[in-house]
């Protein structure tokens, strides 16, 4: 089976995950489509092959003879989309690009005003969404990749490689993708999570990131009489707001430099609450942040009374730069393999985190790879074939190594 024949059957499991679940996996979607790649793990021919109780799926292609003491090396990817954009009923589509904008269905259109890095791609084969739905290569191309390649190393037997563990998460999109990953058992000296954006990306550097839930308590009394005695909780949290770095946004930053994002605010004149996540790469600027924010709720309370403001500051997960430092011959190999295959290395830092990040801080470092995907958690998403198809030659060359 082809990488795009693979990924096309995957996209046609909907699989978003759903932060207001509690159970692992959070829907049940991923449950069905982990047992189908755990079968098709079988097929393929790896060995150690589960699906635990909590929709991990783990399998070991085991060493040739003569490589059983070479490190063993891991690959990973996710099974569930971002629950941001509907991913059932997923309807892709093969566009044969020649230029210009990308026509979908509803009026939506892939742009290259707004994607410029569409033009890379001329003359290629790429699969989109049709307007309506995510694609889901963010990270079923993930998973088509590694399971590709390892298909190609079983039917090679010419080729020596050493023991390549499998591992294939639920809910990575809403950050629990590493909560019950298996470590012990995946028994890697390193890995890759394959999970990045378009072809040659190679990342070793994700934010220090957390999240400050705050809630205001206002006092209602009858606005007929509310004067000296109302607080309105609404219009502090407001004000809390207007009172954040504007600079320092998502919308404002790029590259190293660190924000905060308001994912949420809702509330009357009792309760209002305010969701934000911070995120920096520099582990002293992340401090400073959060004692930003909470020297701003205990500001905030001198002028409107204790307890009017409460914070809740919880850290999310690292920069995994000082896990991967020590071991920069994993970034080297990444580098060399794709160098062997013409694919230019960009190494660049994540704005986000991946399970790789926290995965390191377990003890398994585990930088981040390409999948040649674009335009994730959205209507606009696309990934070329061919890059999917140079991942593979890749991860090939990795797994050799």
């Amino acid at each position: 089976m082809t990488v795009s024949e693979r990924f096309l059957k995957y996209v046609s499991f909907g699989t978003n995950s759903d932060e207001n679940s509690e159970s692992c996996p959070s829907t049940e979607s991923q449950l069905v489509l982990g047992k189908y790649l755990a079968e098709e793990l079988e097929k393929i021919g790896l060995t150690e092959v589960v699906q635990d109780a909590d929709g991990y799926v783990y399998g070991v292609l085991a060493a040739t003879k003569g490589r059983e003491n070479d490190p063993a090396i891991g690959f990973i990817a996710h099974m569930d989309t971002s629950p941001a954009v509907k991913g059932d009923g997923i309807k892709p589509q093969i566009v044969h690009y020649e230029g210009g904008d990308i026509p979908l269905s509803g009026g939506v259109s892939i742009r290259v005003k707004d994607f410029p890095s569409l033009e890379n791609y001329v003359g290629c084969d790429i699969i989109t969404t049709d307007g309506t739905t995510l694609l889901g290569a963010d990270d079923k191309a993930g998973i088509a990749e590694i399971l590709t390649a390892c298909e190609y190393l079983v039917a090679h037997p010419e080729i020596s490689h050493g023991r390549i563990a499998v591992g294939i998460t639920p809910d990575e999109e809403i950050g629990r993708g590493a909560d019950r990953f298996d470590v012990k058992r995946f028994a890697c000296d390193w890995a890759y999570t394959v999970d990045g954006g378009e072809l040659g990306e190679i990342e070793y550097e994700n934010f220090n990131a957390a999240s400050a839930k705050i809630t205001v308590n206002g006092v209602n009394i009858h606005p007929g009489s509310a004067k000296n005695k109302m607080k309105n909780a609404a219009l502090l949290a407001a004000e809390f707001a207007a009172m954040m770095p504007r600079a320092e946004t998502p919308a404002h930053t790029e590259g190293y430099e660190g924000f905060y994002h308001l994912c949420d605010i809702a509330g009357d004149e009792t309760l209002a609450k305010l969701a934000y996540i911070v995120r920096d790469h520099s582990m002293e600027k992340f401090l400073a942040r959060k004692a930003f924010v909470q020297d701003l709720v205990d500001y905030m309370n001198k002028v409107y009374g204790e307890g009017t403001f409460v914070a809740e500051i919880k850290d999310s997960y690292y920069n995994m730069r000082e896990k991967i430092t020590p071991h920069m011959h994993i970034i080297d190999n990444a580098v060399n393999a794709m160098k062997a295959h013409n694919v230019e290395p960009i190494i660049v830092p994540i704005r986000g985190g991946t399970d790789g990040a926290r995965l390191s801080f377990e003890g398994l470092p585990c930088p981040n790879l390409s999948t040649g995907g674009a335009n994730f958690h959205g209507v606009h998403e696309f990934i070329p074939i061919r890059s999917m198809e140079k991942m593979v030659d890749v991860l090939v060359t990795l797994m050799k190594n």
